[in-house]
């Protein structure tokens, strides 16, 4: 079986959190089109607004995992998305901790379909995957 540190309930719980955001972002997508300013917004991004602080905790709850639990989410995502295979794990972990160039909250939270790779990756590693209502 796989090594992995961070909980799988965890990876879990932070994919349900993400979902929600991303749900919600889906039904306030601006009327693209409408003007240049709307065009040039990627549809599927977390948009700031200073009166949700949901993005914010989870930033937060990513900036406080330690470095390997970290990287441990970058190789989840990479995992989940095909860019390497269950036998590659500790390769893939290691990779992410030697290619960090932005922070690890924003790099995960910049591509759109990042809880839905993580739980796939869970799946292929044998450590479940799929959430209550999420699947």
């Amino acid at each position: 079986m796989t090594e992995i540190s961070i909980d799988p309930d965890y990876v879990k719980s932070l994919a349900v959190k993400v979902r929600a955001i991303m749900v919600e972002e889906a039904n306030e997508m601006p009327d693209v089109g409408s003007n240049p300013t709307d065009d040039e917004t990627p549809p599927n991004e977390f948009q700031d607004d200073e009166g949700d602080l949901r993005r914010e905790e989870i930033v937060e709850e990513i900036q406080g995992l330690n470095e390997q639990e970290q990287a441990e989410l970058v190789a989840l995502l990479w995992l989940g998305r095909g860019d390497g295979e269950p036998a590659e794990w500790s390769d893939l972990v290691d990779q992410a901790k030697d290619r960090q160039e932005i922070p690890t909250a924003d790099y995960l939270l910049d591509h759109p379909h990042v809880a839905d790779h993580w739980l796939e990756a869970l799946s292929q590693l044998g450590l479940g995957g799929l959430v209550d209502g999420v699947d």
